[in-house]
């Protein structure tokens, strides 16, 4: 919907683009941040901005969210509960509402409706890990994403240890058709199974297009949660069975989430090929795994993102489990003796770690030998403090959100050095540095600093020397219309204007050539290695195509491409540059686009099917890394799929791929990491969590990085980590 005349025009530092929707609480916005990123925006009332039971609430809100991570909620990106108008930003998730989609088309049916019931359990199972009970789970707070449903809205959500919650003001909050019976005749006594009663209105209603206590009023639809029997009317077995179940008026008659998973499992058995899980693992390729059996239950358990030990299984994988179990040579205790032999069974493809290196482990705030010894005095803002990192030489170098610039050493896990800011950034203001990249003995970061949360941010450029982290130089830059950039022996900075460019060396700063930019336009550098290109448009488009505009390397020179203003720039394939072309209003692609550099023309190829998720280009094939944990290998000369394969990763980081072992890797913001065979999609192994903490602040906040063998590990509490690929199992020493 169009913003209002009198709607903001920007909140927190994102621009709002148009309206999502309004409800009791306040409006929620579609917002944009500087870099491209799109959000959704709440903000409250303005008529209950000064109530103080609704300013907590509206804070109770953000604290609920922020503690649930997982692959079907919709993390929060950014938040200010003290600002005249509290606000609250989001992942944006794009898609129908559950409600708007029954509406609009028909109940849903199959393989949807499965989909639809084993992501609402996850997202339940994580909620509830998290010590929070949601209260309001209806069809208006579940959006139907591509890769799966999202449960949001936590605005009367309670976390479990909280026992003066703010609804209990004597109010019937909540939707009487999805409520509980304790809902509606003792609040206090409400708690995870209240969810997984409205878990079962709301699949009723899904599957029929009704809910099961619908009456002529609120109050006869209340009176019929309490007393009578749900109409399952329309509702097939066994799915009646299992929903009935979740109805039951006691609390304690209900099913726990485990075991509804496996129930929903068998109710509702996939319906064709594309919807397998993944390809079948051999015991062969990986001995240091094997699949944890469930625990003895009168109901059946499974993963709700089961990882097959073989095709048809589903009862080894138990829910909130991470699907498999790492054992160290001789640790097993089945019967196949899949772990007695691992040392001779590990397989060739892995290279030899460095002599001398260990698996160990540190944070962003360890001490550090030189520099600014702790890190825990930097203000950064509320995105987490997730590190970007580079591997250069014989080190890891990190710095982000309040993280200042440092090198931890690639051996042994200590930190030899962290850099203060420009200015100084202990104790003043508020930071956050970006890894533009390490070369030539340097490390490049840009700085941003604002000294107050919401003030006019101030942009640097400065260059570090790796063995002693002092300051080469540095510039402040204007970045009103691009950021500053390091590609191979340049450094891409804007001019004080902010309508150029300017090449310099990243060690010494000397310049080396100038370049214009396109007036009235804001671009964004594409990574396409040494090649230098700029995607740019109005702020406002004005029409479908934007401009790609190629700098050589030598001089600035420019050349101008016309390309589709939403396809995604991956890299360079056949001598062309390799674009996706977006499925309108879909977070998914639908087509590969290949353009040719010096001529412009362009020539598409369709894909098999729609594709999510995060792309990624390597060695001809396009990687795509879902958000439900599934990982999809796409040729990228005929888009036709190579394999497909599930992890049980939330939120899972773009792939790193090592072709020499013929291996990608990712990661999750609660540290699993996965490997996956490159020719079969075999998945080799995965790891538990080794976050200390799970943070629910987005996507990318975890990386994998290759260094002579061994893997860098990052994720979004600033948690960083080694790993032995050929022996992951092994638990890493604090550095």
């Amino acid at each position: 919907m169009p913003l209002h005349k009198d709607d903001p025009k920007s909140v927190g530092g994102y621009k709002l683009v148009d309206r999502l929707g309004a409800g009791g609480m306040g409006v929620v916005y579609r917002g944009r941040s500087r870099s491209g990123r799109e959000v959704a925006v709440k903000v409250v009332h303005a008529q209950y901005a000064e109530d103080r039971v609704f300013r907590a609430r509206f804070r109770q809100e953000i604290d609920a969210v922020r503690k649930v991570s997982g692959a079907f909620t919709a993390p929060v990106v950014d938040a200010d509960p003290e600002a005249t108008r509290p606000w609250m930003a989001t992942q944006y998730v794009p898609g129908q509402s559950l409600a708007d989609r029954i509406r609009d088309r028909e109940p849903l049916k199959g393989t949807e409706l499965r989909r639809l019931a084993l992501g609402l359990v996850e997202a339940l199972r994580d909620i509830h890990r998290a010590g929070v009970v949601h209260r309001d789970l209806k069809p208006a707070n579940v959006l139907m994403a591509e890769d799966g449903p999202r449960v949001i809205d936590f605005g009367i959500s309670r976390a479990a240890e909280n026992h003066n919650p703010l609804t209990e003001t004597g109010q019937m909050i909540g939707t009487p058709p999805f409520m509980s019976p304790e809902q509606l005749t003792d609040a206090r006594t409400v708690g995870p199974a209240s969810d997984v009663f409205s878990l079962g209105a709301l699949l009723v209603f899904a599957a029929t297009g009704r809910g099961p206590f619908d009456a002529d009023s609120p109050y006869l639809t209340a009176y019929r949660v309490v007393h009578d029997a749900p109409a399952l009317d329309g509702v097939a077995e066994p799915l009646r069975t299992v929903l009935g179940g979740c109805l039951a008026k006691e609390p304690a008659d209900r099913p726990e989430l485990a075991a509804l998973a496996g129930e929903f499992v068998a109710a509702l058995p996939e319906a064709g090929a594309q919807d397998q899980a993944t390809v079948a693992l051999r015991v062969d390729e990986m001995a240091v795994v094997r699949t944890r059996p469930a625990a003895p239950s009168v109901r059946r358990r499974s993963r709700i993102r089961p990882l097959w030990a073989t095709v048809g299984t589903v009862g080894a994988l138990v829910l909130g489990l991470t699907g498999y179990l790492l054992l160290g040579p001789g640790l097993a205790d089945d019967d196949s003796g899949a772990g007695a032999n691992t040392a001779e069974s590990a397989p060739s493809r892995w290279a030899a770690v460095p002599p001398g290196w260990r698996p160990w482990q540190t944070t962003v705030d360890a001490t550090a030998a030189s520099g600014v010894k702790q890190g825990t005095d930097v203000a950064g803002y509320s995105l987490g403090n997730a590190p970007e990192c580079e591997v250069y030489e014989g080190a890891v170098h990190c710095a982000g959100d309040g993280t200042l610039p440092m090198r931890i050493d690639a051996l042994s896990g200590r930190i030899v050095w962290r850099a203060d800011g420009v200015p100084p950034a202990v104790g003043n203001g508020w930071y956050t540095f970006s890894v533009l990249g390490v070369v030539d003995d340097t490390m490049v970061v840009q700085q941003e600093y604002r000294a107050e949360r919401d003030g006019d941010a101030e942009y640097s450029v400065a260059a570090l020397d790796t063995g002693t982290g002092k300051r080469l130089w540095h510039r402040t830059v204007n970045t009103r219309q691009v950021r500053p950039h390091l590609s191979g022996d340049l450094v891409i900075v804007p001019d004080d204007s902010g309508r150029s460019v300017i090449a310099r060396s990243p060690r010494t700063g000397t310049e080396r050539w100038t370049a214009p930019l396109p007036t009235g336009q804001y671009c964004n550098w594409a990574d396409t290695g040494e090649d230098l290109y700029l995607k740019c448009a109005p702020d406002v488009p004005t029409s479908k195509n934007m401009l790609l505009l190629g700098l050589d390397r030598a001089d600035g020179a420019g050349r101008r491409l016309t390309v589709p203003y939403r396809a995604t720039l991956l890299g360079t394939f056949d001598g062309g540059l390799l674009f996706l072309d977006p499925v309108e209003d879909k977070e998914a692609f639908s087509r590969i686009r290949l353009v040719d550099p010096e001529s412009g023309r362009n020539s598409t190829t369709k894909l098999a099917e729609e594709f999510g998720g995060y792309a990624t280009l390597t060695d001809g094939t396009l990687w795509f890394a879902t958000s439900s944990g599934r990982v999809i290998a796409v040729s990228a000369r005929t888009g036709e799929r190579l394999w497909q394969t599930r992890t049980s990763l939330e939120r899972p980081s773009d792939v790193t791929h090592d072709p020499r072992a013929h291996v990608v890797y990712l990661s999750s913001a609660s540290g699993r990491v996965a490997a996956l065979d490159t020719r079969k999609g075999t998945l080799l192994w995965e790891t538990p969590p080794r976050a200390q903490q799970v943070t629910n602040q987005g996507w990318a906040q975890s990386e994998v990085l290759l260094r002579k063998g061994a893997l860098v590990v990052t994720t979004g509490d600033g948690y960083i980590f080694t790993l032995d690929p050929a022996h992951p199992d092994r638990k890493p020493v604090s550095g």
